[in-house]
């Protein structure tokens, strides 16, 4: 499948009737800084759909975008380090949470990014440890493979997949367009 159309539809912060239409869901989840909106917009092709900055902690609600009139694919706040207070850092671990694990909405997968280079990280592992626990459909990506020495790759997705077990893990680049139609391959099964 090819991403044809991409719209922003709106931002929330709580309970939404956007979430309960039943227009199937693929969620994007991922530590601060991790490369989540330029994930998001190599997949569609456009520069500026996903809001980035060079600033951790900037996407401070659930930004919902309607991708080819077919499925909505929600950006969320990345998790773990954020230039923010320890207040608004909880609400927004609280709001992640909530979507994730406790809203109503079916999510047809969720896509956990992680950083090739860094690995796992403990934040990384509570969110798939929490994923788990509700039986969620997980792809994981492995971000910035552009990065990473040719002597590093594979020991670096190595070691991701034996802390993933099962799940699919992809190795991406937003930067030089790696791994994107498996992606959109993957996250639409």
């Amino acid at each position: 499948m090819k991403i044809k159309s991409a719209v922003f539809v709106k931002g929330v912060v709580g309970e939404d009737e956007i979430l309960e239409d039943e227009v199937p869901q693929v969620a994007f989840i991922g530590r601060s800084n991790v490369g989540k909106s330029s994930v998001i917009n190599s997949l569609v092709n456009r520069k500026d759909l996903a809001k980035s900055s060079s600033k951790p902690g900037k996407t401070k609600e659930i930004n919902i975008f309607f991708i080819n009139k077919a499925f909505y694919l929600v950006d969320l706040p990345g998790y773990g380090f954020a230039k923010a207070s320890l207040e608004d850092r909880d609400n927004l671990r609280k709001l992640i949470y909530w979507y994730l694990l406790y809203s109503n909405v079916d999510h047809k997968n969720v896509v956990l990014i992680i950083d090739a280079k860094v690995g796992l990280t403990d934040y990384d592992k509570e969110m798939l440890r929490r994923l788990e626990d509700r039986e969620k459909r997980i792809v994981i990506v492995a971000n910035k493979i552009d990065k990473l020495k040719n002597s590093e790759y594979k020991k670096s997705l190595a070691a991701i997949q034996a802390l993933v077990g099962d799940h699919k893990v992809i190795p991406y680049s937003a930067e030089k367009k790696i791994g994107i139609g498996e992606l959109t391959d993957a996250m639409l099964k």
